[in-house]
């Protein structure tokens, strides 16, 4: 995750997932697998239609367009009701639980009313929140969140009936955490 997007590269990712799932290739089971995504609308039917066992995870980060827009860029090309209706096909069509990823930022999606809003997002949807504190990025505009808040978010999701968790940090320390991996300016 975090270091480009599969779905822009779909058919050698299939490819690369057929070779990694064969049993004389590295044999990996597909159900250990995730494929991560920005939200390339028109490539997860292309997954819905395949119906494989792999994991599909979203990166999401907010519930609102406006707001989405200015964290995901993508979300200005798909907006969140295009995406939210790809995923409910993608449900019904295999059967299997997305993982959304949220990236908690401190004073912008981390509040009961962000929260709020992602609980009618994904209300009576077959899905899972990882919850993740962002992390620092050079030149970034956005801060983590507190450990506090992101307990209090993490606890009013599952109060309400959105299965959520908190991913474990790694990597961050040597800038190569989820969302660190890219060039610094200047290096070549």
């Amino acid at each position: 995750m975090g270091i480009g997007e599969p779905l822009d590269n779909f058919d050698n990712v299939m490819n690369a997932l057929d070779i990694i799932n064969y049993p004389k290739g590295l044999g990996i089971g597909a159900r250990h697998i995730s494929i991560s995504t920005c939200g390339i609308v028109p490539k997860i039917y292309e997954l819905a239609d395949r119906d494989m066992q792999s994991t599909l995870s979203i990166s999401l980060h907010e519930a609102n367009n406006e707001k989405r827009s200015l964290m995901m860029p993508i979300n200005n090309k798909y907006s969140i009701d295009e995406l939210m209706k790809a995923c409910r096909y993608y449900i019904e069509k295999t059967n299997k639980r997305i993982s959304f990823e949220y990236a908690l930022a401190k004073e912008n999606n981390d509040n009961k009313e962000a929260a709020d809003e992602l609980i009618h997002l994904l209300k009576g949807m077959l899905c899972h929140v990882n919850l993740i504190p962002i992390n620092k990025i050079e030149n970034g505009k956005f801060v983590k969140s507190t450990t506090d808040n992101i307990i209090k978010f993490r606890d009013y999701l599952n109060k309400n009936g959105i299965t959520a968790t908190i991913r474990r940090e790694l990597g961050s320390d040597i800038d190569a955490a989820c969302g660190q991996l890219r060039r610094k300016r200047g290096e070549k």
